[in-house]
């Protein structure tokens, strides 16, 4: 059987169009045929509606822990971003392997793939176990199920590895993130009689400025931890909604905020805090006004951080395969808090830099795709009897 290289597997990766609102399937089946092409046999976790699927599968002794190496499927969308080359064909140009997700994170996933051989011929002490997820880049969603599904089995992974581009640099920490969508329903009438209605873009207002003023409390120094860049828990509205026409009072606001927290910091401290205020300060005044007005708040997403030991096994593990002990964190978040969370200790290591993961014209290099390939036969080495 002709092996393929992980530059082969890649440009065979990127040829999939797993936009996160579109269907993983076809990747997957591509995958699965893969790994059965080489005795490997594999597990698919659906979502509701079987339009997209997670992929585990294990190869050496199963009766016993092993490594997980870990990673998302899914990719951000190219619609609005002025490409230079097709985001969905691999283009190689001066050392750069251009297209969708090469980065963030076919990239890792093509050097995973590339090492099934290599795991196979190997007299495994330990097995490797491949994770492969969806939904990633919509709060960590997709995850989800296959990890409750390994929480329950009696061998589950004592370390996994998450591929995110760090430029192959081991990561042991990032912030969690709560997606939230606040929805103020106020009373609609005249403007000319507007002190008779309920606005619910002014009292939408008040409560992302109360917002800032939660953001500006935590970012006050006693509450910095400086491994992370800013060294504190943020808070930002991004997406804003209401109102019909300048002459009506507004009956509907709605905004959507986040939360990007500090490993150990409750990020749903600060929706309480949000939902505190709307009850005492701003509803009792609405409801002067109109009794039926409300102030309402939804999850939309949220993961937790990751916040490793440097001291752990995981991270001694992981700078001895990665070669580096320059320990680090990363803004962007992972699904390594819920690894954590399912008792999985968990470190990010992977091949590219996120500075060109979710842009035009993104882009892993040749050498860090083949540094990537390095580390796995290090991991192959490590786990040989």
């Amino acid at each position: 059987m002709n092996e393929m290289s992980s530059r082969a597997l890649l440009e065979r990766l990127v040829s999939f169009t797993t936009v996160s609102r579109d269907s993983n399937l076809a990747l997957i089946g591509f995958v699965r045929d893969f790994l059965a092409q080489h005795g490997v046999e594999c597990e698919l976790f659906y979502n509701d509606e079987r339009t997209k699927a997670n992929l585990f599968a294990t190869i050496g002794p199963p009766d016993r822990g092993g490594i997980a190496l870990s990673g998302h499927t899914d990719v951000v969308p190219v619609e609005g971003q002025a490409w230079t080359v097709d985001p969905f064909r691999l283009v190689e140009k001066e050392g750069r392997l251009y297209g969708r997700g090469t980065a963030d994170m076919k990239g890792f996933l093509a050097s995973v793939l590339a090492a099934v051989p290599m795991f196979i011929e190997r007299d495994l002490r330990m097995p490797v176990h491949l994770a492969f997820s969806y939904d990633e880049e919509v709060g960590c969603l997709g995850v989800r199920p296959m990890l409750d599904e390994l929480a329950r089995r009696e061998y589950k992974p004592v370390l996994c590895l998450i591929g995110e581009p760090t430029g192959l640099k081991p990561v042991l920490g990032h912030k969690g993130k709560l997606a939230m969508r606040c929805c103020v329903k106020g009373a609609a009438c005249h403007s000319a009689y507007a002190p008779y209605g309920v606005n619910a873009i002014q009292y939408a207002a008040r409560l992302i400025n109360h917002l800032e003023e939660i953001g500006q409390a935590l970012a006050q120094p006693e509450h910095h931890d400086e491994r992370f860049d800013p060294p504190y828990s943020t808070v930002q509205t991004g997406v804003i909604r209401g109102g019909r026409a300048l002459n009506i009072v507004p009956a509907e606001c709605e905004f959507d905020f986040e939360v990007r927290a500090l490993p150990g910091f409750d990020a749903d401290t600060v929706a309480h805090r949000l939902q505190r205020y709307a009850e005492s300060e701003l509803l009792p005044k609405m409801r002067a006004v109109k009794p039926d007005t409300d102030i309402t708040l939804q999850s939309l997403s949220a993961y937790p951080g990751l916040a490793t030991s440097p001291q752990s096994e995981a991270a001694r593990l992981v700078a001895l395969l990665s070669g580096s002990t320059e320990f680090g964190t990363v803004a962007f978040g992972t699904e390594g808090g819920l690894f954590e969370q399912a008792g999985i200790p968990t470190v990010v290591c992977g091949p590219g830099s996120m500075d060109q993961g979710h842009k035009p014209d993104e882009f892993v290099s040749v050498e860090q795709l083949h540094a990537c390939d390095a580390m796995l036969v290090r991991l192959a080495d490590y786990l040989s009897v």
